[in-house]
């Protein structure tokens, strides 16, 4: 009885295998019947779908029967509104309008130097004296003469006021003493051109030609004077800026050399282009108090060109991009009270840079919870669970 069922059983399934074999794809297809292969693909549809539906209704049994889920574990960073400061970073050189090198006005002979290096001087002090070649003498020779010329005019003038005289002998009195006046005043002018005295108060950087030397007027350099009150920073911005750099706003310098900072502002922009380069000049002004700024030190500005009090400032590193370029990031939405909720991706639309830092002009609003850890592993719409809360925007 035990072999006949035996049997029994390997005839069903000798002919099931038949069966299948006959019903087999590769049999379909060999039969090149259209109505054969199109019932054939109708029944595999229906068998996927029929496949899927319990797939569907197994997982969802596994997720009620689940305690633990498996969900991506994700950091986040909360968007809020901060004042956002940004900064042009360029390089100047420091400078004064105060620092010339002063050259005689007159040729002659240096017959005295009266100051010397390091030495403090104040506007109009003599600094030094030029043979003046015999015009001393001569202008006293013209002020004798005018001396003359004057007394005569003053009797001439006493004789006409009582109707004494004629009045071409008064007008040839006061034309020679108003002459000899005159040549009196254009010789000293001439022989005050001897006299080398400072433009403004400062302090003798460099006496360059020594007593006894023979000068030329506006050609030989006698000595280099200077003065760090007035000290200031030259730079140039280029023309895209025109709008944002203007007089007054705030910059800071950094001098490296000395290991300095200093806030200050533009005192000066510049209203003309330099075609060969398209940039402007502008001037920023440092206080030297100490006098530990030096001309032609390298200095490094930062220029506050742009300021948003309320702008939502995220790390760059958030960000992605689509192959459209539009730039996202993931925020998470419908959060319970586990940490649990759903990725979603915003597109944004970003502004300016500072850093690592970028201004968010759209897309996200203060109050957003945006993915940071495991924002490169998550994808729209998929759960996730929040773990170390952190409410600072940049952290």
């Amino acid at each position: 009885m035990k072999n006949i069922y035996s049997i029994l059983l390997l005839t069903i399934f000798l002919a099931s295998c038949g069966e299948a074999k006959k019903n087999s794809v590769e049999k379909v297809l060999e039969s090149n019947n259209l109505e054969t292969i199109r019932a054939k693909r109708s029944e595999l549809v229906n068998e996927q779908d029929a496949i899927n539906e319990k797939i569907k209704l197994l997982d969802q049994k596994i997720s009620s029967l689940d305690t633990v889920q498996h969900v991506p574990l994700i950091t986040t960073t909360v968007a809020k509104t901060e004042t956002f400061y940004h900064v042009l970073e360029l390089q100047g050189n420091v400078t004064t309008k105060d620092l010339i090198v002063i050259t005689p006005e007159y040729n002659g002979i240096l017959t005295q130097v009266y100051v010397k290096e390091g030495q403090k001087v104040s506007k109009g002090q003599t600094l030094a004296k030029i043979d003046d070649g015999g015009l001393s003498q001569q202008l006293s020779q013209l002020k004798i003469q005018a001396d003359l010329a004057k007394t005569t005019f003053e009797r001439q003038k006493r004789l006409w006021d009582q109707n004494i005289g004629s009045e071409i002998q008064y007008l040839q009195a006061k034309s020679s003493y108003e002459s000899q006046q005159e040549a009196v005043s254009q010789l000293q002018q001439q022989i005050s051109k001897t006299i080398v005295k400072a433009p403004f108060s400062g302090t003798i950087d460099d006496v360059i030609t020594e007593k006894g030397s023979v000068v030329a007027a506006g050609q030989t350099q006698l000595m280099r004077i200077v003065n760090l009150s007035n000290m200031y920073i030259e730079t140039e911005v280029p023309e895209r800026y025109v709008s944002d750099v203007v007089e007054g706003k705030d910059v800071t310098v950094e001098l490296p050399v000395l290991n300095k900072t200093i806030e200050t502002k533009i005192r000066q922009a510049g209203d003309v282009i330099n075609p060969a380069n398209r940039t402007f000049k502008v001037e920023v002004a440092v206080p030297n108090n100490d006098k530990s700024i030096k001309p032609n030190l390298t200095a490094r500005l930062k220029i506050n060109d742009y300021t948003n009090e309320e702008a939502i400032l995220i790390p760059q590193s958030l960000i992605s991009e689509n192959a459209e370029g539009d730039q996202y990031v993931y925020v998470v939405t419908d959060k319970d009270e586990k940490g649990i909720g759903k990725a979603k991706r915003v597109i944004i639309k970003t502004g300016k840079t500072q850093g690592d830092i970028i201004e968010v002009l759209s897309g996200i609003e203060s109050g957003t919870e945006i993915i940071k850890e495991g924002a490169r592993s998550v994808r729209d719409g998929q759960s996730v669970e929040v773990i170390n809360y952190n409410e600072d925007t940049n952290g």
